[in-house]
């Protein structure tokens, strides 16, 4: 990577938390507020699952049960009367606790395999839930629990104090994925991605690895699933439907894998798409269907991915004329394709 490219990713990473602390300033409702909250819960829950999606190479259809573990536990915690950051920190490590339990026998499996046992396992709890009513309400979840969410003495279950808390914690866990992703550890997810019997070869432990970035994986998603109890005042049955899992494949597909931020774009145009097309036409399903035709048939990666990739093509022909002739690969450092599989 340049010194000028990690210049533009820093400027960027810093200018993100000011750009979102900016908005209840530029907001005229809070449907806005509502708006811009739901996209960094869910494009959270997508980055996370992306974690396993993009640079491990393992589709998981089964990503919403953390994403309601942590809801639950959150809810639970505040019911058992525990101050917020005790309630989120117990959701955020039981999910993370479970994560393991079941990722040890997951991550055995691979592609196909892996897919569906995560969704088995993600029905499984869903049933538990419907089930489980003396617990966690059953088909009518935990409504208004967290309306005791505060933080010194400030509410979180409306308003600003809410959005501004949704946003430190995005913040944060983005933050800590993207040292992940650049580190040594980022580095080996994506030479399992690439090339998982090389990787064994070269004496990496293939299954821990994938086991860790399995629980990582799932506990921001945690993370994702105690921010969405504040958003929806509660925790609900269908936060572990593979329909939210779906709704995180689906950001992934319309942002991009192989950019770091490029779920979270994708979760931000399938908010606009549902609005649009609920507002305007009612078939919000067709959109959306032929849409992702057109980027699987047609483009084949995620707009971000595309937009990237040129980018960095210019890049590289631009260094090339300047340095006399080069090979566009020589004077890139390996050129956008090498750019795109190493650093994501």
């Amino acid at each position: 990577m340049t010194t000028q490219r990690r210049a533009s990713i820093a400027l960027l990473l810093h200018c993100l938390p000011l750009l979102l602390l900016l908005v209840p300033l530029v907001a005229s409702s809070a449907a806005i507020l509502d708006i811009v909250t739901f996209i960094l819960v869910y494009g959270l829950l997508a980055m996370s699952l992306n974690l396993l999606v993009g640079y491990t190479g393992m589709v998981s259809f089964g990503h919403a049960m953390f994403f309601a573990s942590g809801a639950y536990a959150f809810c639970l915690g505040l019911q058992a009367g525990w101050n917020t950051p005790m309630a989120f920190v117990v959701a955020v490590g039981s999910s993370t606790v479970l994560a393991f339990l079941v990722g040890s026998v997951c991550v055995r499996l691979r592609e196909t395999h892996f897919s569906f046992i995560t969704l088995a396992v993600a029905m499984l709890l869903y049933n538990m839930i419907e089930i489980w009513a003396p617990v966690t309400g059953g088909d009518q979840g935990l409504n208004g629990m967290v309306r005791e969410a505060s933080l010194f003495g400030v509410s979180l279950s409306a308003g600003i104090p809410r959005y501004l808390f949704i946003v430190a914690v995005f913040c944060l866990s983005a933050f800590a994925m993207r040292g992940l992703v650049v580190s040594s550890f980022g580095a080996t997810l994506r030479m399992i991605r690439d090339n998982e019997s090389r990787c064994a070869y070269l004496g990496v432990n293939v299954y821990t690895t994938k086991l860790t970035a399995f629980a990582l994986s799932a506990m921001f998603a945690s993370v994702a699933g105690a921010l969405a109890t504040l958003l929806v005042a509660g925790a609900y049955p269908t936060m572990a439907l593979w329909t939210t899992s779906g709704d995180a494949i689906v950001a992934i597909l319309l942002g991009g894998s192989r950019v770091f931020y490029g779920p979270l774009a994708g979760a931000a145009l399938l908010r606009l798409l549902i609005d649009g097309t609920t507002r305007y036409t009612g078939n919000t399903s067709l959109v959306l269907g032929l849409l992702i035709l057109a980027i699987v048939l047609l483009v084949r990666k995620g707009p971000v991915d595309l937009l990237y990739e040129r980018f960095q093509a210019r890049r590289a022909r631009r260094a090339s004329t300047e340095q006399g002739g080069m090979p566009a690969s020589v004077a890139s450092g390996g050129g956008a394709s090498m750019a795109m599989t190493t650093e994501g």
